[in-house]
């Protein structure tokens, strides 16, 4: 069975920074997509940033510059490096996966899953 688990969230006062991680677990063969998404009260969940399996990166506009996405594969995990912290940053972050795995000698190509998420508070 496939996991995703989240940490690093937290509150942050303007200007801060706070380091999300996003750690896949389970009998895992491949991760095509990590990104990362967040999601305002009473907003859509929006993509924050993403990262593919050859490491090409992609940004949302209004983070460009401020964090960076990584990803480790030999851990299955992705990284949110998060600087220059602003109050509308606050939102729930998501961490989202596109892979393929075995279970129960049955492969699954090509599953997408989503992590708990995890609250970030950016307030002074």
């Amino acid at each position: 069975q496939v996991r995703l688990m989240e940490s690093g969230g937290g509150l942050v006062q303007p200007g801060g920074s706070l380091r999300l991680s996003c750690a896949a677990s389970g009998n895992i063969f491949s991760i095509d997509f990590m990104g990362w998404y967040r999601q305002a009260p009473e907003k859509p969940r929006e993509l924050v940033a993403a990262v593919d399996s050859g490491g090409s990166t992609n940004y949302a506009d209004s983070v460009r510059g401020r964090f960076t996405i990584s990803r480790d594969n030999a851990k299955n995990t992705v990284y949110l490096q998060m600087t220059s912290l602003k109050p509308e940053d606050t939102a729930v972050y998501y961490c989202e996966a596109i892979l393929s795995y075995q279970d129960d000698s049955r492969y699954y190509g090509n599953q997408k899953y989503w992590g708990q998420g995890t609250q970030v508070t950016v307030s002074s």
